[in-house]
């Protein structure tokens, strides 16, 4: 598991909601039986609007995504079965969203 993975949502009672996840947790601490992760949610024309420097829109196989940093949560590793690849070129985005959800800034 590495830092900015993307999981798809395996949970057939919340994955409609939040389709994905994304590992933030840093590498250094792998050997924890759990991962800090932020769900995304759909975009659609009927979404309500978020916050851009708290949720960024994220694009996933052609599709927007709202990072919720809010519901930023942590899930056992056996949860994660399901890697999608990396985010890591939207490195700077969830980060500044973290920032701003733990300073305000």
């Amino acid at each position: 598991m590495q830092q900015f993975d993307l999981y798809v949502n395996t949970d057939k009672d919340t994955n409609k909601t939040y389709p994905y996840f994304i590992d933030i947790q840093n590498d250094l601490l792998g050997t924890l039986n759990s991962r800090v992760v932020i769900p995304l949610a759909p975009v659609t024309k009927s979404s309500k609007t978020y916050p851009q420097n708290l949720c960024p829109l994220l694009e996933i196989k052609n599709r927007s995504f709202a990072l919720l940093t809010h519901q930023i949560t942590s899930v056992s590793t056996n949860f994660l079965r399901k890697n999608e690849g990396s985010m890591i070129f939207n490195r700077d985005e969830i980060v500044a969203a973290i920032d701003f959800l733990v300073t305000g800034i």
